[in-house]
Formats: structure tokens, sequence, C-alpha cells
């Protein structure tokens, strides 16, 4: 979340950024803040204030009691307890004004860089590159939920019977697909200095809020009731959070982690042809890479990110894009996002295969993430990125789409070995 001193340094530019954001009452939330954060000051105030008056007044207590006066010492005593009790609810009215400025923090976004472009949605956004290659079709080409299907790779209705709709079921060769594009790209991470982290699947509601995902995109996650814990949406979550109340070193930065999960997303009001297949789903496999860095360092990490989720497209030999998102298109958390997208052949259509994000100090003051400078021994807030390297489904349907020929469906040569096949023919 925001922090207050970013807002008591410059009011006007944080809501003009959340504005960029077309975050709606930008000025009426800041205000609120502002208040409660009044309120805090005038209670802490009144507290010290207090405190003071209480130190001062014991002082005179031992010494009228060897003056013999009894009777001003038990007075002064009293003095004192009646303004302890003051102090408690000075206390109580200090935190009860703490917590409500939190809260309203909470439903406040990260406001964007000022190299995020103007702009309220997904066509507003900004191509800043394009690789790769066209890939030369057969005749009728077929998208790949009727490619899965011939080659008995996915059962959609199966995952509809078995859970829902948007939880395939993925078949011999398919779910080999999936274990090797996994393999391969937890295997690229480690090369690239990332550590592995298996976290667990379901997370807490301090986790939630730790990187914002609550209360933001509540109604898109999964929730446990009974334990009130929820299905990760992305790896993201449970792997910021375990540096979430810890200050670290600053020779231990940056922090480089990756991880393979599962994801889950309610995906509520999809509907449609970006819904067909495994375009979108509730449930799919995904590898994230985390940092956690310093302010001063973060962009180059996120500039690192970059090219590394951009080898492992040129690896797979897909034709690719990259966008810098706008203002409106950005995530919650996001001070600045890129997009990455790869070209469906079959589909005549761009598909989202990841995003990479600098979150800039918002995540780090909820999560309390610091590092203790080498030079001044103080804590600061760190700064946290994370991007998809990669998201399986769109991949896998780009991947059986573009390589398809009237053979069988080609393998990059970079997934071959994990594969052990070079072409997927039906079985």
């Amino acid at each position: 979340m925001l922090t207050i001193k970013q807002i008591l340094e410059d009011k006007e530019a944080v809501i003009r950024g959340l504005e960029k954001k077309h975050f709606a009452g930008a000025r009426e939330a800041i205000d609120k803040v502002l208040e409660y954060d009044n309120q805090r000051k005038q209670a802490q105030a009144k507290l010290d204030s207090l405190l003071a008056e209480v130190k001062n007044i014991s002082k005179t207590i031992g010494a009228l009691m060897k003056q013999g006066k009894k009777d001003e010492a038990e007075a002064a005593k009293k003095q004192v307890e009646q303004i302890k009790q003051q102090t408690v609810e000075l206390e109580a009215r200090k935190k009860e004004a703490e917590d409500a400025r939190t809260q309203v923090l909470y439903t406040i976004p990260n406001i964007p860089y000022d190299l995020v472009p103007e702009g309220k949605s997904a066509e507003d956004n900004l191509i800043v590159k394009t690789g790769g290659h066209d890939t030369p079709l057969p005749e009728n080409a077929l998208p790949h939920w009727e490619l899965a299907k011939k080659y008995n790779l996915i059962d959609f209705d199966l995952g509809v019977k078995i859970s829902g709709a948007g939880f395939p079921v993925y078949i011999g060769q398919g779910a080999r697909l999936q274990r090797a594009l996994i393999n391969f790209f937890l295997d690229e991470a480690r090369k690239a200095g990332y550590v592995e982290i298996m976290p667990p699947t379901v997370v807490n509601a301090a986790s939630g809020y730790g990187t914002g995902q609550l209360p933001d995109k509540e109604g898109q996650m999964y929730h446990c009731n009974l334990d009130d814990l929820y299905l990760i949406p992305t790896a993201e979550v449970p792997v910021t959070n375990i540096y979430r109340d810890v200050i670290i070193p600053e020779k231990d930065l940056p922090i480089k982690n990756c991880a393979y999960t599962q994801c889950f997303r309610r995906e509520a009001g999809s509907y449609g042809k970006d819904v067909r297949g495994l375009n979108r789903l509730h449930e799919f496999s995904k590898i994230e890479i985390v940092r956690i860095d310093k302010p001063e360092h973060s962009e180059q990490s996120h500039q690192e990110m970059l090219a590394h989720v951009e080898g492992l497209l040129q690896k797979l030999e897909l034709p690719y894009r990259i966008l810098r998102l706008c203002g409106g298109d950005m995530s919650f958390t996001a001070a600045i996002c890129y997009d990455f997208e790869v070209y469906s052949e079959a589909q005549q259509r761009w598909l989202e295969v990841s995003s990479v994000s600098n979150f800039d100090s918002y995540q780090a003051n909820r999560l309390q993430c610091r590092y203790r400078s080498a030079e001044t021994g103080k804590p600061a807030l760190c700064h946290t990125l994370n991007g998809s390297a990669l998201a399986l489904p769109r991949i896998v349907a780009a991947l059986l789409e573009d390589f398809q020929t009237p053979e069988g469906i080609r393998i990059p040569k970079a997934l071959q070995p994990y594969m052990g096949c070079e072409m997927i023919t039906a079985e």
C-alpha cells in the first residue's frame, strides 16, 4: 500500500497517479487517509503529554511521602490513576484511527510510474517490441481444442464431468507436454540464478492482503470458508509472503526465487471466444519468478526479468510481442507492467502468456518486507517484482496451433530433450 510519507510529500502527485489508473474517488480516498492520520497524530500528542504529566507527578509522590505529606501523596496517586485511565482511552482512539487509516489504504491502488502510458483499456497499451517469426500452417489448420481432440492430448469434456468447465484433463502426450514445459521453464530459471521454491497452494488472509490480492480480488479467488484459506491465483502470493515481516541484510539482495504451482482463478464473468479451449481456465500450471530488491536496483531487476521471459519465447520459437500496459489496464498493485503475448496462427489472435511487474514499495509496505542498509544500519522498504515465466495454457495452445503439420505437431528443439520426441503424432 502507499506510505503516508508518499502522500504527505506530494499529495497532488499521488492523486494524479491514481487518476491515471482511473481510480474513482482518488481525492476523497486520500483525504480520508489524511483525516484518520491527523486523528492518530492528535491522539498521540495528547497521549505523550499525559504520559509526561504522569512521569512528573510520579516523581513528587516519593518526596511527599518522605516529607510525611501522606494525604497529598495519596491525592497525587489518584491523579495518576485518573490520567492513566485517559491514556487507555487515548490508546484505543489512536488504534482505531490507525486501523481505519489502514483499511482505506488497502482500497487504494499503487500509483503508476511516469513511463506508464495514459489509457483506459487494453486497446491503449503500447507495443514496445515484436519478435519471433510467423509459422506457415497447412491448409485447413485447426485450433488447439480440435488438435487436442485429434491427437488425444486434452479432454475438456472429462474435466467438466470431474470438476466443471475450465478444468481440463491432460492425457498421454498432452500430459508429457505439460511436464516438459514445467521442467524446461524451471531449468531455465535455475540457470538464470533463481532459487526454486515449492510453496503451499493455499494461503491465509494475511498473505492475500500482503501481496494485494485482498481485498481487491476477493471475488476472483476460491475461498475455503471453513478454514478461511484461499487457493492461490499465482505463486507470487506464497513466495513473496516468505519475506513478510522480515528484515533482509542488504548483502543478500537481490533475492531471486522461482516456483511451479497450480493456480486457481474463478474468472467470473468470462465468456465467448476468449474462453474456448485453453484460452481461459479456472486451474492451470504456471512458473513464477519473484525478486526482492533495493529501490535503486529494482529497475535493472525488472529489465533482467523481461529479458528472461523474452529468451524463453525465443527458445520456443514462438512469434511474440511485448506491451507496456497503460494506466487503466494495469493491476491494482503494479507501478509498471509489461505483458508478453504470443500469436496463435490458427485463431488469428494474440494470447497473453506473461505479465512482468515492478510493484515498487507498494507490496513491501503491506508485507513490512525491509532490508537493513549496510551503510546506515537502518531498515528501509524493499521493492518487489514478479513475472510469469511462463503460464502454460496459452503457450500450449500456441505450440499446438503454430507447429501443426500434416504429419503431426512439431516440438521446438529446446523442448525436444524434455519431451523425448521431435513430433507429437496420433497414438
